[in-house]
C-alpha cells in the first residue's frame, strides 16, 4: 500500500513539511505498514526554493546580496542533491516586498539587483539548471536590477549610467550587454503563475503597482517606463515584449528573465512537480493525498492542488484533498478531479483555536479519509 502525500502549506498555520509530516502520521495510524512518499510542495512563491531543495536532498546557501532599495543582506538559495546541480531561487529572498515595511514600499526606488546576485552565486557555485521562483516582490523594474548585477548596463541619453530601478526604465537610450554574459548551457526556468503582459491597464504596473506602494501617478510613471522599456529592447535588439503572457510577472521581472536571461516562462505548479519527479513517485502509487489552507474557487485557477490532482488523474491514482476551508461545489470538486475533499475542523472554534490544533485535527482527519478509502468507503 503506498501513499503519496503531496500537500501545499495551510497558510497562517502550518508549512508544507509540517502538513505533511502530520499527513504521514495519520496514514500510519491507520496503516502502519504504509509505504508513504512525503514530497511537501509549493506553488512557486515564497517558501518553493526550501521545498524543492528538500525534496531534491539538496544543501541551502547563503550569499550577501543587497535588498530591493540597496541595503546589505543575506539570502538563501538550493542546489539540488540529485546529482543534476539544479539550483532553486526565489525572487522573494532577496527582492521581495516582505523585506521592506509598509512606509518603505516604492517601485520607482526598488530595484531586483539581489535577484540577479543570487542567479550569479548559484552559477559560481556550479548550477548547471537554475529554477527561479518570481511571486512575492516588490520591485517594478523589467528585471534590470537582475541584469545590472549580471554585468548588463544602462545608459541614458548622454551616455551617463543609470540607476537599475522602475525610475530609471523611461529614461535608459541604450542597453550594454556584459562582457562576460551566463556561460552557454547553463537553462533558466521561471516558475510564473500569472498571465499579465508587460504594460497596459492588465500590465505589471497598473496590476500590482499599488500593492508595491505605487499611487495612481506612479503607476502611470512606470507603466510608460515599461512601455519605454519594450520599444527600445525591440529597436536595439529586435526581442518584441510588449504582449507576451507572463511578461507584466514580478514588476516585468517575467518580461527581463525572457531577454537577459533567455529563459522559458512555465506555470509554477509545472515546474515544482516536474522538479520533485512527482509523476515517478506517483506511477506505483495506491492513493494521493493533497491540500491546503482553503479550498475556493481560487483552487480551479491551475494552483497546486489542481496540478497535483490533474496528474494523478492521469496516472489513474485516486486523490483525496484535506483544507482547513472547504468552500467548494461538488461540481467544483469533479472539475479538480478529486475522490473526496474534506475540512480537518471537527468541532466548533475560533481562527486562533483552528490554528492551534491544526496539526492534531489534520492527523486525524488523515487517518479518518485514509481508513475510509482503504475499506472501500469511496
Amino acid at each position: 500500500m503506498r501513499v503519496v502525500l503531496a500537500p501545499d502549506k495551510f497558510r497562517g498555520s502550518l508549512t508544507a513539511r509540517q502538513v505533511a509530516d502530520a499527513m504521514a502520521e495519520g496514514v500510519r495510524l491507520a496503516y502502519p505498514n504504509a509505504d508513504v512518499v512525503t514530497l511537501p510542495l509549493a506553488d512557486g512563491g515564497e517558501g518553493t526554493a526550501e521545498v524543492l531543495t528538500e525534496a531534491t536532498g539538496g544543501n541551502w546557501y547563503t550569499a550577501p546580496v543587497h535588498d530591493p532599495l540597496g541595503r546589505s543582506i543575506s539570502a538563501g538559495y538550493g542546489i539540488s542533491g540529485d546529482g543534476q546541480a539544479t539550483a532553486f531561487i526565489e525572487m522573494a529572498q532577496a527582492s521581495g516586498l516582505r523585506l521592506l515595511s509598509a512606509t518603505e514600499r516604492n517601485p520607482l526606488h526598488a530595484s531586483s539587483v539581489g535577484t540577479g546576485e543570487l542567479i550569479q552565486a548559484a552559477i559560481a557555485s556550479g548550477a548547471q539548471r537554475i529554477i527561479l521562483g518570481i511571486g512575492g516582490s516588490a520591485t517594478n523594474d523589467a528585471g534590470i536590477g537582475m541584469a545590472s548585477a549580471l554585468g548588463w548596463r544602462f545608459q541614458d541619453e548622454n551616455g551617463q549610467e543609470l540607476p537599475p530601478t522602475g525610475r530609471s526604465l523611461a529614461h535608459i537610450s541604450r542597453i550594454i550587454p556584459p562582457t562576460n554574459p551566463i556561460p552557454d548551457g547553463i537553462s533558466i526556468s521561471v516558475a510564473c503563475d500569472v498571465t499579465n503582459p508587460l504594460a497596459g491597464l492588465n500590465g505589471a504596473a497598473f496590476i500590482y503597482g499599488p500593492q508595491k506602494g505605487a499611487n495612481p501617478s506612479m503607476v502611470a510613471e512606470l507603466d510608460n517606463g515599461l512601455v519605454h522599456f519594450a520599444n527600445l529592447v525591440k529597436q536595439q535588439f529586435g526581442v518584441d515584449l510588449a504582449d507576451v503572457a507572463g511578461a507584466g510577472a514580478a514588476g516585468g521581472l517575467g518580461a527581463g528573465a525572457m531577454f537577459f536571461l533567455q529563459a522559458d516562462l512555465k506555470p509554477g505548479v509545472d515546474v515544482v512537480l516536474d522538479a520533485v519527479a512527482f509523476e515517478q513517485h506517483v506511477a506505483q502509487a495506491d492513493l494521493v493525498i493533497t491540500g491546503e489552507g482553503k479550498m475556493d474557487e481560487q483552487t480551479l485557477q491551475g494552483k497546486l492542488l489542481m496540478g497535483v490532482a490533474s496528474r494523478a488523474q492521469k496516472a489513474r491514482v485516486p486523490t483525496i484533498a484535506l483544507c482547513g476551508t472547504l468552500d467548494i461545489t461538488p461540481a467544483d470538486m469533479d472539475t479538480l478531479g478529486l475522490v473526496a475533499a474534506f475540512s480537518i475542523l471537527n468541532r466548533p472554534q475560533t481562527l486562533d483555536e483552528a490554528v492551534t490544533h491544526a496539526y492534531t485535527d489534520l492527523r486525524q482527519a488523515t487517518f479518518a479519509a485514509v481508513r475510509l478509502f482503504f475499506n472501500g468507503a469511496y
